[in-house]
Formats: C-alpha cells, sequence, structure tokens
C-alpha cells in the first residue's frame, strides 16, 4: 500500500521516462535535444527522426500520463482525510500524482532535468481523469492543427478547451459527475502549458512559427527515418 508521498515520487519518476531522447540513442545514436528545435518531446522526434518514432514517443509519454492518474494514485492508500470542502479526496490524488508525472516529463531525472513541454503527458493525465472532457479537447487540437499546421497554436488552444469545457459541461450542462478540482487543475495545467510554450508563442507572433508541411508519414531530418 503506498501513501500520498509514495505516489507523488512514483507518479515523478515515470513521467521522468524519456521516450524521445531514448529512442534517439537507441536508434539513431543522437541525443534529439541537440537536434530541430532542442526539445525533448514528441513533436519534435516526429520532425528529426521521422514518424516511427514520433509515435513511439507519443505513446509513452501518453502513458506515463495514464500510468501516474490512472494505476498509481487509486492504490490503496491509508489515512486520507474525508475531503478538501467539494472535492474528492480520491480526484485530488489523483490529481497530484498527474502532476507530478508533468513534472517529471518536463524535468525528467533519467535525462539531466532537460524535459519536454508535457502536452502529451498531461493529455495522457486528462484522459483518465475526464475521457469525454479530453475527446472534446482533442477535437478541438485537431481542428486547430489541420486550419493552421501549427502543433504549438494547436497544443495551446487545447490547453485552454479542457478547463473551458469543464466549466461549460459542470455549470452550464450539469453534469454533476464533474469534480470542480477538474476546473482548478486545468486552469493550472493550462497555465503551466502556456508558460512553456512561451518561445512558441513569440514566433508565432512573429510569423517564424515552423508549420507541419505535409501530414504523410515524415522520414525525418537525419535522413533515417525508419526504425
Amino acid at each position: 500500500m503506498l501513501s500520498v508521498v509514495a505516489i507523488v515520487v512514483l507518479s515523478y519518476l515515470v513521467g521522468s521516462i524519456p521516450g524521445s531522447v531514448w529512442f534517439g540513442k537507441l536508434f539513431h545514436g543522437i541525443d534529439l535535444r541537440e537536434h530541430g528545435s532542442g526539445n525533448a518531446g514528441a513533436t519534435n522526434a516526429f520532425r528529426v527522426l521521422g514518424w516511427k518514432a514520433g509515435v513511439g514517443a507519443t505513446i509513452i509519454d501518453l502513458g506515463k500520463g495514464l500510468l501516474a492518474s490512472g494505476v498509481i494514485a487509486t492504490l490503496r492508500i491509508d489515512d486520507l482525510p474525508s475531503g478538501l470542502a467539494v472535492w474528492h479526496i480520491e480526484t485530488v490524488v489523483r490529481l497530484v500524482a498527474g502532476v507530478a508525472a508533468v513534472i517529471g516529463h518536463m524535468y525528467p531525472v533519467w535525462a539531466g532535468f532537460r524535459g519536454g513541454k508535457g502536452v502529451n503527458t498531461s493529455a495522457g493525465v486528462l484522459f483518465a481523469l475526464s475521457p469525454v472532457t479530453m475527446i472534446i479537447t482533442l477535437g478541438v487540437f485537431a481542428a486547430v492543427l489541420f486550419l493552421s499546421r501549427y502543433v504549438s497554436l494547436a497544443s495551446l488552444s487545447a490547453a485552454v478547451a479542457f478547463p473551458s469545457t469543464i466549466a461549460i459541461r459542470r455549470y452550464v450542462f450539469g453534469v454533476d459527475s464533474i469534480d470542480p478540482s477538474l476546473l482548478f487543475f486545468g486552469i493550472l495545467l493550462a497555465m503551466t502549458i502556456i508558460y512553456a510554450h512561451r518561445s512558441n508563442i513569440q514566433r508565432l507572433r512573429l510569423g517564424t512559427e515552423t508549420r507541419i508541411r505535409s501530414f504523410r508519414p515524415a522520414k525525418g531530418m537525419t535522413g533515417r527515418g525508419e526504425l
């Protein structure tokens, strides 16, 4: 049985698994963070290493969030308080575990504390917490990406869409099963993602942000896109 502290530590360690960095080193002999945008996220893996590495990194990053909030946080916990006002304590613990995983992804102990921006890991956390809301959020992401071809703009739009959808579903449509803590967490997460994308926002303002040229499978900048 795990205490809350143990859940946070374990979630952080799981979040620290640097999927894209390991893909680059194992299959291409490079450190992804020294190429492309210099980011250790799945988007840079798509760009530099090709579609197979990008898909693999995406699956790992999503899985980290799902594992932290959907599995680790639900293990038996001793001596939990009864609740925090109108918040359900079980949901709060799952949120805390998810935050720990996102922090682990952004500052991974296994990769010198140089990680990604946390979008895919956050998506995994949100899928575990509110799958319906997350499906709507993914729809926003896909629509913005298709129309603009900016991954960063799609990520920022999705970050704002999640808490907005939570608020609309709970307070407009009266979906009482949605814990109010999700709105607080969604706003906090959106602020974190926006901060992590501050350089992208600057490039978007200047018109220098990189667009996706094609939705076809990418070969990668290394010329060895196939694993």
